[in-house]
């Protein structure tokens, strides 16, 4: 029987729950359990796939297409496993599947209400996960904060159970956070105490206390979170920022957290294999020599509207020793003055990510030209392939007025054009999404960098893409299309001869990162980016 975690939040979002949970996830991993983690979310979307990116953090895709929470990508990334889209549970999905179960009179006749109807539903999902998986353990990020009033389904159900559930089968793990004020550098509880209050009173007492703060809780002041929230004062753990968020798994378990797990599923456990991960870790935190990376976008305000790119950039850096300094670039700057341009030759390499829409677009199509002019290692992704396309068939082919239609939808030129079967279609779930076989050309740098893998699967998320009925005006150039997609119908990479590295490509490599494995064509780039380095 499967037995499960589940992971709260209080006083703020954005405290690291993703994090915790695959933390916490890794260390039962490597203490040989199966585990898996999941992601409640309250919102009423059905998926994360319309929401905007710099609100809401990136959209991680999933091999089945499903478009989910970020924090997916956490959890695959730290337990080195591929998750469907039923990891990701909104209540847009639970109130669509009660809908249509009261339409087809499953309820016989009953007034649908909150409770028990959309508690069970809830409950059905997160045992189902655990059923099908066949794990251990499953951890549930519960997404919000405690109080939020949309939230309270999920609270209920999770808090049922508990009573349901064998004594020995549940456990509850709260996240909070504890400000300094630095007027007095004074470390506060009290925003703590509240809220393990109001979890308290809709039901929950949590097991473990886990508190988010700039430094680690001296053992006064984890006596008076004890104290006033009724906790065990060697359950209430210190978790304060670090190097990197590979070095949290082992800072909680400095503080015994496995131990207080073990203990509370009654698991006798002593195999704890964490020498590997004590070696990555510390890589993460010892590497010295920077490397300049520009990541030129439109969703800049937000870190975490690109946090995949950004790991999958960090795995690539570290692992051949080098330290990531990104630098993010509204590519609007070069649209406004062309001149800025030129900064560009104070990096190492530059990323174009992907990204929807008109605004920025000109500014990145004269990044990808100045970029391949200069032979700046550059690497685009799903748009910064497209607009890679267009630069090249603007600038080096002479076709001035190419253009996305996406961009312009009059333009005498569609390089790229919309997928034939997306025309009809509405924007959610929509796009071309999750993994697709792609078949690479022999004896291109593509097919090397692979391995000299006949096909690779990747992730996907587009509506967009190459009009090949261009690839003859490519003819005797030194662009190459080396991978192809769909019976050979969609090109998925391109790749510059004579540059040190040029590459773009339609799917998104950096689903594919994980801190002990580097995606290869991130590599890659990295590599090259360090060759310019030193060459500089």
């Amino acid at each position: 029987m499967s037995k499960y975690i589940f992971i709260t939040g209080g006083v703020m979002s954005s405290l690291g729950k993703g994090v915790t949970s695959a933390s916490l996830a890794k260390l039962l991993q490597l203490s040989g359990l199966k585990v898996s983690c999941a992601k409640i979310d309250p919102y009423i979307n059905v998926d994360a796939g319309t929401m905007n990116p710099i609100a809401h953090g990136e959209v991680f895709v999933t091999t089945d297409g499903g478009e989910t929470d970020m924090d997916l990508g956490n959890y695959e990334r730290f337990l080195n496993i591929e998750l469907t889209k039923n990891y990701n549970i909104t209540t847009g999905q639970i109130y669509d599947q009660v809908i249509k179960n009261e339409r087809a009179g499953k309820f016989l006749g009953k007034c649908v209400q909150i409770i028990p109807h959309i508690t069970n539903e809830i409950k059905n999902r997160i045992k189902t996960l655990a059923h099908v998986s066949g794990v251990d353990i499953l951890l549930v990020e519960c997404g919000g904060t405690v109080g939020d009033i949309e939230g309270l389904p999920f609270l209920e159900a999770i808090s049922q159970m508990r009573m349901e559930e064998k004594s020995d089968n549940t456990l509850f793990i709260h996240v909070t956070y504890a400000p300094i004020i630095e007027a007095v550098g004074e470390l506060k509880t009290k925003p703590t105490q509240h809220s393990v209050q109001e979890l308290r009173r809709i039901g929950i007492q949590p097991d473990i206390l886990i508190i988010r703060s700039i430094q680690q809780l001296s053992k006064a002041e984890k006596t008076k979170i004890s104290t006033f929230t009724g906790i065990n004062m060697k359950h209430v753990i210190s978790n304060s920022d670090v190097k990197s968020i590979y070095n949290v798994p082992l800072n909680l378990q400095k503080q015994n957290i496995l131990s207080i797990v073990f203990k509370q599923f009654s698991i006798n456990n002593t195999v704890k294999n964490f020498k590997k991960w004590e070696t990555l870790s510390k890589k993460y935190e010892n590497v010295s020599e920077v490397l300049k990376i520009a990541m030129v976008g439109k969703y800049i305000s937000l870190k975490d509207s690109y946090v995949s790119v950004n790991e999958a950039l960090s795995h690539a850096s570290v692992s051949q020793n080098f330290k990531l300094k990104v630098d993010w670039l509204d590519s609007e700057i070069f649209e406004k003055n062309k001149d800025k341009l030129q900064i560009l030759n104070d990096y190492h390499g530059v990323i174009l990510p992907g990204g929807f829409g008109v605004r920025g677009s000109e500014g990145k199509i004269l990044v990808a030209n100045y970029c391949r002019i200069n032979k700046i290692p550059y690497l685009g992704i799903c748009f910064g392939f497209q607009l890679a396309l267009v630069s090249y068939l603007r600038h080096a082919c002479g076709i001035k007025d190419a253009n996305s239609i996406e961009i312009n939808p009059k333009t005498s030129n569609p390089v790229i054009h919309i997928l034939p079967e997306q025309n009809d279609k509405k924007i959610g779930g929509t796009m071309r999404l999750g993994n697709h076989k792609i078949n690479l050309v022999k004896n291109t740098t593509a097919y090397n960098i692979y391995g000299k893998q006949s096909s690779i699967f990747r992730r996907h998320r587009h509506r967009y893409e190459f009009n090949t009925i261009y690839k003859s005006e490519l003819k005797n150039s030194d662009l190459i299309l080396s991978g192809f997609s769909d019976n050979n119908k969609r090109a998925e990479i391109l790749e510059i001869k004579n540059h040190p590295f040029y590459f773009a490509v339609q799917y998104h490599p950096e689903f594919n990162s994980t801190p002990e494995k580097s995606e290869e064509l991130y590599y890659n780039f990295i590599k090259y980016s360090i060759k310019r380095k030193i060459s500089l």
